[in-house]
């Protein structure tokens, strides 16, 4: 059987294949505590439930156009204009199947062929691996003072006459990191001077903590909407706990969302319209269910911070937002990748290793479980790998030993 020389270099998802490999271990009745999770567990908001009800009992679950269905466009236009300060039209926007797809639509109608594309790490796992799809290379810039923040003047000298954009996730995943005001400020003028695009990917933009706020590039743009080189991605999966649903949007310039209009087409048509409901409803009704899931979230992250302070020898920048912190584990290993396979096997944690998103010897951890499943996971860890930790631990209802070192 043949296979495409760009499937076969496409990396496989690290998150998918940990789940996949939870998921085999939790049917064979093993205690697996899951810290590689991507997604809150509450409940999704009602609103979005009724509308999408609603939507079903018409009986009329039809095509939509391609770009999404007004109510939701609307809706989008509205959430832009509430949290970004910013207006915009319908021909600024277009809805997709998830965040995920917005980006891959996005990279497949800017870049061109060995093109290149700035990506900060740590970065999203997936960025790199979509613009090798479309047949650019992924410029990584890495911070080297220790931070999770990546100083201007890299960037600035990682420009080169081949870069097409600048792509920014902050709040960041894997590290929670919330980039400075004065990065993104910077960031824009420099975009906007060398005609380059900067994406902001803002899927976690409403789950900040400590009374920050997540920056909003608009704030620094001087150039006119019809020109405007930035460009936003954001959807329903993360403040809106509504993973499943799949609902993703780019706010752009009306010449590129016209272009993705076209690149949608032809390869999903529209997103579901029942889904479509379901996001404005969530977009639309009452906002509570995001503020609660923030404080939720807030609150798990100072547990693990607390559990993870007890650990000689890692290093952890507390995180700003999201769901996740990138503590540095290179006190036992400089392989994330071995180091993840092993707390999988001896303690049956699920981590994910830092590698994938460009820090290696650091471990992804996720605090968008329990307090009980946080304090337990850590404790697991810390037995695996602390020799100064009790030698003897109980996990599930089997007693055992710590007899590596």
């Amino acid at each position: 059987m043949s296979i495409s020389q760009l499937a076969r270099e496409i990396h496989e998802s690290p998150t998918l294949r940990l789940n996949e490999q939870a998921r085999l271990l939790r049917e064979r009745g093993e205690p697996v505590i899951h810290l590689g999770a991507g997604e809150p567990k509450s409940k999704v908001p009602l609103d979005a439930l009724c509308s999408c009800t609603a939507t079903l009992n018409t009986g009329e679950i039809r095509y939509t156009p391609t770009e999404g269905i007004p109510t939701l466009i609307k809706a989008i236009i509205r959430y832009t204009e509430d949290n970004y300060n910013h207006v915009v039209g319908p021909e600024n926007v277009i809805v997709s199947a998830g965040a995920k797809q917005a980006f891959y639509n996005l990279m497949m109608t800017i870049v061109n062929p060995q093109d290149e594309v700035v990506i900060l790490a740590p970065y999203w796992v997936s960025y790199p691996e979509i613009i090798r799809m479309v047949y650019g290379v992924p410029v990584v810039v890495t911070p080297e003072d220790g931070r999770f923040e990546p100083r201007f003047e890299d960037i600035e000298q990682s420009v080169s006459s081949y870069t097409r954009a600048i792509v920014v996730n902050s709040p960041n995943n894997p590290s929670g990191a919330v980039y400075s005001e004065e990065l993104i400020a910077q960031l824009v003028e420099l975009c906007e001077k060398k005609g380059i695009y900067l994406i902001m990917d803002d899927i976690y933009h409403k789950l900040v903590f400590n009374g920050k706020k997540a920056v909003s590039c608009y704030k620094y743009a001087k150039q006119e909407a019809d020109s405007s080189r930035l460009i936003v991605i954001n959807g329903v999966s993360k403040a809106y706990a509504m993973t499943g649903f799949r609902i993703g949007w780019v706010i752009a310039n009306r010449k590129v969302i016209a272009a993705m209009i076209n690149v949608a087409a032809q390869n999903t048509s529209c997103p579901s319209v029942v889904l479509q409901a379901a996001a404005a409803g969530a977009l639309n009704g009452v906002q509570s269910s995001v503020e609660n899931l923030r404080v939720f979230l807030e609150n798990n992250r100072n547990v693990m911070l607390n559990e993870l302070n007890s650990f000689t020898g890692v290093r952890c920048i507390p995180p700003d937002g999201t769901f996740y912190c990138l503590p540095d584990f290179r006190a036992y290993s400089n392989n994330s990748v071995e180091l993840s396979v092993f707390l999988l096997k001896k303690a049956l944690v699920v981590t994910v290793p830092g590698k994938e998103f460009g820090m290696e010897g650091h471990l992804r951890l996720s605090y968008c479980g329990t307090v009980k499943g946080i304090r337990e996971g850590i404790a697991r860890i810390k037995w695996a790998l602390d020799p100064e930790s009790p030698n003897e631990i109980y996990i599930g209802d089997r007693k055992l030993r710590r007899d590596w070192k």
